[in-house]
């Protein structure tokens, strides 16, 4: 039965995989227009679309909620920044409820250490790139929710080496943004390497909670 389910919801995964890798290559497109945004949004609102239908529980729906409103947040980034920063971290803070709901039984020392580094360390790192800008108040505060919702993932039951890595892959896509735009990190390396952290951390928090979720219920 497990398998037939993934075979049958496995198209979404692919076609996922195709939207991302396709606009990972054709973004630059000298024709820019809604498409793009609509085929930038479509990578991880297909990774929601996934989620959504093998959820089973209120975990299930949070987890394709927050994949949801990050794929608003993708296409709302291209018109304003502001409104698309501010659904990405309405998401974090879906998903921070997801992960606090599956909390882990037992939790080592360098468990919470790595948790506690994400929690502090993301908008410490992320306030230093910002300043002296102005808005830096504001970096520091979206970067606090994406670095609680890897800390929250980090110590949740959920596989570390796919779900805590996906969202600390996350985390490090959304510094590379703060360093480019406080001129820390060439634009070019910002350019490769910011998409496919990104959507890679999407891709294994996805699979990984949506995995782990069956097998309990298994």
């Amino acid at each position: 039965m497990p398998r037939t389910a993934l075979i049958e919801h496995r198209p979404w995964l692919l076609a996922s995989l195709a939207a991302s890798i396709s606009y990972f290559f054709f973004r630059d497109n000298p024709v820019p227009g809604l498409y793009l945004i609509a085929w930038k949004g479509a990578a991880v609102a297909l990774l929601a679309i996934y989620a959504a239908r093998r959820a089973r529980d209120g975990d299930g729906w949070l987890l394709a909620g927050a994949l949801a409103l990050a794929a608003l947040g993708d296409m709302a980034l291209e018109v304003n920044m502001l409104a698309g920063a501010a659904l990405f971290a309405l998401g974090h803070l879906v998903a921070i409820v997801l992960f606090l709901r599956n909390p882990r039984p037992r939790r080592g020392a360098s468990q919470l250490l790595a948790a506690m580094a994400l929690l502090v360390g993301t908008p410490l790192i992320a306030t230093l790139n910002a300043l002296p800008d102005p808005r830096w108040p504001l970096a520091a505060g979206y970067a606090a929710s994406v670095g609680a919702m890897a800390a929250a993932a980090w110590a949740s039951r959920f596989p570390r080496y796919r779900v805590g890595i996906g969202a600390v892959l996350f985390v490090v896509s959304d510094l590379l943004i703060f360093a480019r735009e406080g001129g820390q990190v060439p634009e070019q390396v910002s350019w490769w390497l910011v998409w496919p952290l990104y959507y890679g951390g999407q891709f294994l928090i996805a699979t990984g909670v949506v995995a782990a979720l069956h097998r309990g219920r298994a």
